[in-house]
């Protein structure tokens, strides 16, 4: 995004804030050891950030938002006790360690409480060019969401209305700490720039749009590119049909694809699988996907959107697969979970990091080609994911496919199928992969799913 560099002239007290927060993470531990707590854990942070929107050329809200947040745990043997303060007051964190430590007294003993293993910390904490803060202030991001929406309304005459555009840029700082002496601090910066945009008129009416988002402002598309986006997006969508209802191939644009993959990191969840909630139980070593396919986190990406050197509880990430020649190849846990399943933490308390999704095609086109006659998924809603069953069921909207081209867009229809079996009918992941997302996959082919139209033509 050109003409958007951090200026050099930014001073940048990142680090020193981080000093200031690994102190108050070691007094708060200190007041905790001092009240007789056997273990104890600590996370500190704070956030900054702008946000403007704008819509038909008229600023709307222009938000500059501070936080901070401070998060005690504290353990009494297998008792465990948590409260929170935004209030650095001498009295305020005391007052804090110490409802932690009322609480903890009046809790059960769990067996799978407390800390993870000392020897799980992390020792080297590197950074992965995750801080890239930008100086912009609330003129230029008015300029430019207004260039972003202006673009998109000049882009095409059947663009006659907009939900406007949005410019966001924010940093935030956090250190976790422990009585195993694990002090580790993270500081990370995002930015993104977005535009919604209305298409006909009337019962015509079609909306859609184009976001932009990254690490580093340099890294983002132009106003403009972002603008014509948006309005490519939603003028494709005007005149949509309804789809005979039947069993048709469907292929989910890689923007969509990611949730399937959510869904399956849902499924392998340690708060899923001890609670006997997830269909996935008992799957460890199982064939879920086809041999060509395999899913990898990565955790040491270059200015990867969810790189870091330690989980939540301070474990060290690694590198691992899980899916491999299609076979599970591991749960996603923290220590919590790990104990109750009577395995060991994968460094995963707080959530995945980069996962990276094996590719066997080229790009959209390429897996339109290969999909040949099918639907293609541009749109997804509802929550009709059960990761207790597998079944699927979600509202949808896209493009009808013949001839690996595109033929005209589809509205209404419903998708649905069972996820286990979904992962086995994958035929292509493409490599068109979006960036947007630290699920890193390109466009999905899912051979057969029910498709429900209520149209007696088309399809």
């Amino acid at each position: 995004m050109n003409a958007t560099a951090t200026s050099p002239a930014l001073y940048d007290d990142s680090r020193e804030r981080l000093d200031a927060l690994s102190g108050l993470s070691q007094r708060l531990l200190e007041l905790a050891r001092d009240r007789g707590a056997t273990q104890a854990e600590v996370s500190c942070s704070e956030e900054a950030g702008l946000s403007v929107n704008v819509r038909m050329g008229e600023v709307e809200t222009v938000e500059s938002t501070r936080d901070r947040g401070i998060a005690v745990t504290v353990y009494f043997g297998r008792r465990k006790g948590s409260a929170s303060t935004a209030d650095l007051r001498e009295e305020s964190l005391v007052a804090t360690v110490e409802q932690a430590c009322a609480i903890a007294r009046y809790t059960e003993d769990d067996p799978a409480a407390g800390l993870a293993d000392a020897s799980l910390m992390a020792r080297d904490l590197a950074e992965f060019d995750s801080w890239h803060p930008w100086d912009v202030d609330a003129d230029r991001a008015i300029d430019l969401a207004l260039a972003c929406e202006q673009a998109g309304r000049d882009a095409d005459a059947r663009v006659e209305n907009s939900d406007g555009a949005s410019l966001s840029s924010g940093r935030s700082l956090s250190v976790y700490a422990n009585s195993h002496g694990f002090v580790g601090g993270e500081r990370g910066t995002h930015h993104s720039l977005g535009c919604a945009l209305i298409a006909g008129r009337g019962d015509a009416m079609q909306r859609d749009g184009w976001y932009t988002f990254g690490l580093a402002s340099a890294d983002l598309e132009s106003p403009v590119a972002v603008g014509r986006r948006a309005a490519e997006r939603a003028v494709s969508r005007l005149s949509p049909r309804g789809l005979r209802t039947g069993d048709y191939p469907v292929l989910f644009a890689a923007d969509m694809a990611r949730s399937l993959i959510g869904h399956l990191i849902g499924a392998i969840s340690g708060g899923a699988l001890y609670r006997g909630a997830s269909f996935l139980v008992d799957s460890m070593g199982t064939q879920l996907f086809p041999s060509w396919l395999s899913i990898d986190e990565k955790p040491f990406m270059r200015r990867g959107l969810r790189s870091a050197a330690f989980d939540a509880e301070g474990v060290a990430t690694r590198e691992s697969a899980i899916v491999a020649d299609g076979v599970l190849q591991r749960y996603v846990l923290g220590s919590y979970s790990a104990r109750k399943l009577g395995l060991e933490t994968t460094a995963n308390a707080g959530g995945v990091h980069n996962l990276e999704v094996s590719a066997n095609a080229g790009g959209l086109d390429d897996v339109l080609s290969r999909m040949g006659r099918g639907l293609l998924v541009t749109e997804l809603m509802g929550h009709g994911a059960n990761t207790t069953t597998g079944d699927y069921s979600r509202g949808a909207a896209g493009f009808w496919v013949e001839d690996g081209q595109l033929q005209y867009p589809v509205d209404g229809v419903t998708v649905a199928g069972n996820l286990r079996e979904m992962f086995t009918r994958i035929d292509a992941v493409g490599s068109d992969v979006d960036p947007r997302s630290h699920v890193r996959t390109g466009s999905i082919l899912v051979s057969r799913m029910t498709v429900a139209g209520g149209s007696t033509d088309g399809g």
